[in-house]
């Protein structure tokens, strides 16, 4: 009986199974999924951007303008005014990100640029992945990013997911921890990998480390440590 059950599901086979659910959803006519159409398109030097720190290495990012090209020009403007050059990671939390790109180094500067809009998209907050941080207005993005240290989905659809680290995230890794850190991390130099070499901005100098008193925040009324920031960022 099993055999002959068998062989019938065969024949089914042979001569046209009845389509899926999933089938069933796709327009007529419609090309069949495909691994490629899943994978981020190749790696090219003009969406190359470079990030030389100060703990030592280069943190290699693929730019998404096919998902982001608001956030992806806004980076690309201000790299190639050396506005990134000697910037710290103001905000680093183990197990979670790091947030940097702030002239100010509290979380409550930007550029004098105009604010970008949101492109929120269907890119996760998986480890390496590169955002745009805000206040609350989803609208406020501007020149401040944070690398995720680890998968965060909760955060999908509501940041700008603008690229993914390709090279280096053990540098990302070793960025110094805090809100704000005691010896902060910096960026001596940010780059595009299009960027002829006699047009580059030059890199600042490397800070010397110098041992210090751990970073305290003030205190809110029931004695809880407050964050200093203006809400540009994201919470795990």
């Amino acid at each position: 009986m099993k055999i002959a059950l068998a062989l019938a599901f065969t024949a089914a086979l042979a001569l046209g199974a009845p389509a899926s659910a999933k089938d069933k959803l796709k327009p007529e006519g419609a090309a069949p999924d495909t691994i490629e159409q899943y994978l981020p398109p190749p790696l090219t030097p003009d969406n190359t951007w470079d990030l030389d720190l100060s703990d030592g290495g280069r943190v290699v990012i693929q730019l998404r303008p096919d998902k982001a090209p608001k956030m992806v020009d806004r980076i690309k403007t201000l790299t190639r005014q050396g506005f990134y050059n000697g910037l710290t990671f103001h905000r680093v939390i183990p197990g979670f990100m790091a947030q940097g790109g702030d002239p100010k180094g509290t979380g409550e500067g930007g550029s004098t640029l105009p604010d970008v809009p949101a492109e929120f998209n269907d890119l996760p907050h998986v480890r390496g992945a590169v955002a745009a941080a805000r206040a609350d207005d989803p609208n406020s993005a501007n020149s401040q990013f944070y690398i995720m240290f680890q998968p965060n989905l909760k955060l999908d659809g509501h940041y700008t997911v603008f690229g993914r680290v390709v090279s280096g995230m053990q540098y990302v890794d070793a960025i110094q921890p805090g809100e704000p850190p005691a010896n902060p991390t910096r960026i001596l130099r940010a780059t595009m990998g299009d960027d002829p070499a006699d047009k580059l901005p030059p890199p600042v100098a490397a800070p010397t480390r110098t041992p210090a008193a751990p970073a305290r925040l003030p205190s809110g009324p029931m004695g809880q440590a407050q964050n200093q920031s203006d809400g540009a960022s994201p919470q795990p």
